[in-house]
């Protein structure tokens, strides 16, 4: 189903790793200890949200596309350094103890620029963090993660859909992030 055959899609702005990436990510997920009914998650919907938006009517699409061509923040790099367990929603994730500045830009204009449109947005705080494992009951006994850097050179809307055993991610669209002399 593409999204002009929907009436209402689910939407959020993240970054997808590059393959490099993607198989540093697929490390940390293999070393975590699994117990049977977690599940880790597929290496295609490996992603670090940016901004959440929700379910929108698709003819708001075009205002979301607009938002995300419109912004101007410079590339950057994120280094994973430690394995979090959050119980609410029984995941354990590969997160982030410091937020490059130009991440942090580009959360706040998104969300400055969203706000408007009166999206139910989780504007408290930004976490980065890419998630490995889910439907985790317990936390796993504590142990290090092998340090990984993740290079974030574009960003993209992307669309959830929940409907199946796994939920499936497609890219919408992908705008690049500026390098050190402000081009893109």
């Amino acid at each position: 189903m593409g999204i002009t055959d929907a009436t209402r899609v689910r939407l959020f702005f993240a970054a997808v790793p590059d393959a490099a990436t993607r198989e540093r990510i697929a490390q940390a997920a293999a070393a975590l200890p699994m117990g049977s009914q977690s599940r880790l998650v597929p290496r295609n919907n490996y992603h670090m949200t940016i901004a959440f938006i929700g379910e929108v009517d698709t003819s708001q699409v075009q205002t979301l596309l607009h938002i995300g061509g419109s912004q101007r923040a410079a590339a950057f790099t994120l280094r994973f350094e430690s394995y979090e367990y959050w119980p609410k929603p029984e995941v354990i994730v590969a997160a982030v103890r410091s937020t490059a500045p130009a991440m942090e830009g580009l959360w706040q204009h998104l969300h400055r620029d969203l706000a408007p449109h009166r999206w139910a947005l989780n504007a408290k705080r930004l976490r980065p963090h890419v998630t490995l494992a889910k439907k985790v009951p317990h936390a796993p006994a504590p142990q290090a993660l092998s340090v990984f850097d993740w290079p974030v050179i574009q960003f993209c809307l992307m669309r959830s859909d929940t409907r199946g055993f796994e939920p499936a991610y497609t890219v919408v669209d992908t705008w690049p992030l500026l390098d050190n002399r402000g081009i893109a």
